[in-house]
């Protein structure tokens, strides 16, 4: 089973279990002038009940499986022009959010919107003010391109791998 049916199977269990709790919902009691919707209605209550347990342990079966997969196989990606291999679960990680917060961090070079400027003393002499910036603007510029890019890159190279993968038994 490769890594996207395990996925698409989680949903179709969840969904199949959201239904079960409903009918159990909807079936486990009636008052006593009403008449059961089904013959041995106990008994059919008691089946949905382990029929939901079983669906709940198939998906944690997968989940874990996935878990597994993703930690374990280690996919390559050209950032930057450089090729950078971090297991599923890491660009999992990257691509939830540690990308974007570091996308933030770099977006943080600012001027602060500091002026440059000559200014008079009280003395009469002119200094010439000017910005010192800690940073380089490239580089900055650099980073924040390639740190907003990389989510996009991530998920085009997580479908394939997810299509193609095989999940660890």
């Amino acid at each position: 089973m490769k890594i996207i049916e395990g996925l698409k199977e989680i949903k179709l269990l969840q969904k199949k279990a959201e239904d079960l709790r409903e009918k159990i919902r909807d079936h486990s009691a009636i008052l006593s002038t009403e008449k059961p919707v089904y013959e041995n209605q106990k008994d059919i209550i008691n089946g949905w009940l382990q029929s939901h347990h079983d669906i709940l342990e198939r998906i944690l079966s997968l989940r874990i499986r996935i878990q597994d997969t993703n930690l374990k196989t280690p996919v390559t990606i050209e950032l930057d022009g450089k090729a950078v291999t971090k297991s599923i679960a890491e660009w999992v990680h990257r691509r939830r959010d540690l990308a974007l917060l570091e996308n933030d961090a770099w977006r943080m070079l600012t001027d602060r919107n500091l002026r440059e400027g000559i200014i008079s003393q009280t003395d009469g002499q002119k200094i010439k003010i000017e910005i010192v910036r800690y940073f380089d603007p490239m580089q900055r510029d650099n980073m924040k391109n390639l740190y907003s890019s990389e989510p996009t890159m991530i998920d085009s190279k997580l479908e394939v791998i997810n299509a193609i993968t095989d999940l660890i038994e």
